[in-house]
C-alpha cells in the first residue's frame, strides 16, 4: 500500500474513532440520563461508555501512529499549533488534559463494570454531575471550538442535546423536592 493510500485511511480510521467515541457517548449519557430506574437502559448505558471508552482509546493510538508517529514531542507540537490557531496561545498542554481524560476515563468503565450495574447510581450526585460536566465541556472544545463547517454545527447540536438531557433527568428528580439525589439506583 502506497504511503498517500495509507495516510488516508489514517485519516479516516483517525476521524472515524472520534467519532464512535462521540456518538457512543452520547448514546450512553442519554440512556443513562434519562433511564427512569429501568436498568435495562443502565446496561444499554454502560455498554455504549464501553464502546465511547474503547473508541477515545483507538482514536488516540491513531493519531500517534498516522499524525505524530508515536512521539510524544510532535503530538505536543501539534496540540500547541491548534491551540495557537484558535486562542493566540502556543501551549499543548492540552494534550495532558486529553490523556489525563483517557486515564479517568478507562478507570470509570473498569469500576462500572466490576462493581456491577447500580454503582454507577450509588455515585454521589456531585461527582456524576462533575464528571458528565466535564466531558460535555471537553466535547464542546473538540467539536465546537476546534472545528469548523458542519462538524461544529454537529457538535453543537449534540452539546446542546446533552445539556438538554441532563436538565430533564435532574428537573424531574429534583433532590430539593423528594429529598433524593437524582439518577437514584434501579429498583428491582
Amino acid at each position: 500500500m502506497d504511503e498517500h493510500l495509507l495516510m488516508i485511511n489514517g485519516e479516516l480510521l483517525t476521524k472515524v474513532t472520534i467519532w464512535v467515541t462521540i456518538v457512543g457517548y452520547a448514546a450512553g449519557t442519554a440512556f443513562f440520563a434519562l433511564a427512569r430506574k429501568r436498568r435495562e437502559w443502565d446496561a444499554v448505558a454502560r455498554m455504549a461508555w464501553t464502546v465511547a471508552c474503547v473508541g477515545l482509546l483507538a482514536h488516540f493510538m491513531s493519531a500517534f501512529h498516522f499524525y505524530h508517529g508515536w512521539s510524544q514531542i510532535a503530538a505536543y507540537r501539534d496540540t500547541a499549533r491548534q491551540t495557537a490557531e484558535v486562542f493566540g496561545l502556543d501551549w499543548g498542554g492540552g494534550l495532558y488534559v486529553n490523556y489525563a481524560l483517557l486515564l479517568a476515563w478507562v478507570l470509570d468503565v473498569l469500576l462500572w463494570w466490576r462493581h456491577g450495574l447500580d454503582a454507577y447510581r450509588r455515585r454521589p450526585w456531585p461527582l456524576v454531575a462533575a464528571w458528565h460536566g466535564l466531558l460535555i465541556f471537553i466535547f464542546f472544545n473538540a467539536t465546537v471550538v476546534f472545528k469548523t463547517g458542519i462538524m461544529r454545527w454537529a457538535g453543537l447540536c449534540m452539546c446542546l442535546g446533552l445539556c438538554l438531557v441532563w436538565w430533564r433527568a435532574t428537573s424531574n428528580n429534583s433532590p430539593r423536592s423528594s429529598g433524593n439525589y437524582p439518577l437514584t439506583v434501579a429498583e428491582d
